[in-house]
């Protein structure tokens, strides 16, 4: 997991400006291991900053996303984010729906796929959301 001076590095050496905010937002995500969704990051961010929009915040998302410092993906309730893997290579996630914890898929599903010569693919993402194992025993549990 990143360090917050390795995430405001990795800021700044993209041309980021580095507010208070911004310090605040890569601690937040240094220190979360999982997704959190706009809405978490704002009422977290909120604590610290008053009279901070919620426009603000997802604008600081974006922006992180776009650099490559965050991941983002769209569960069914919704985008949420997280500090972007440091895998260097080309890969997809499973992703558990409870706890969050990430395994990386090591092959591209894109490869087995006959695209049609009058389609370009530029980019791509793919996720599989279920359960890791400790969260499927809790649930086997509760029943």
């Amino acid at each position: 997991m990143l360090k917050t001076d390795e995430i405001i590095r990795m800021m700044s050496s993209q041309g980021l400006r580095i507010t208070d905010q911004r310090k605040t937002l890569a601690t937040l995500f240094s220190d979360t291991p999982g997704y959190l969704s706009p809405k978490d990051v704002y009422d977290y961010m909120g604590r610290f900053y008053s009279g901070l929009s919620f426009d603000t915040v997802y604008r600081n998302l974006r922006v992180m996303e776009e650099l490559g410092v965050l991941e983002q993906v769209m569960f069914e309730e919704g985008v949420k984010f997280k500090l972007h893997c440091r895998e260097h290579h080309h890969h997809h996630h499973m992703i558990c729906l409870q706890c969050g914890l990430t395994y990386p898929i090591t092959f591209c599903p894109m490869d087995q796929t006959n695209v049609p010569e009058q389609f370009k693919v530029v980019k791509h993402k793919f996720e599989v959301f279920g359960y890791c194992k400790d969260c499927n025993q809790e649930e086997a549990n509760v029943e």
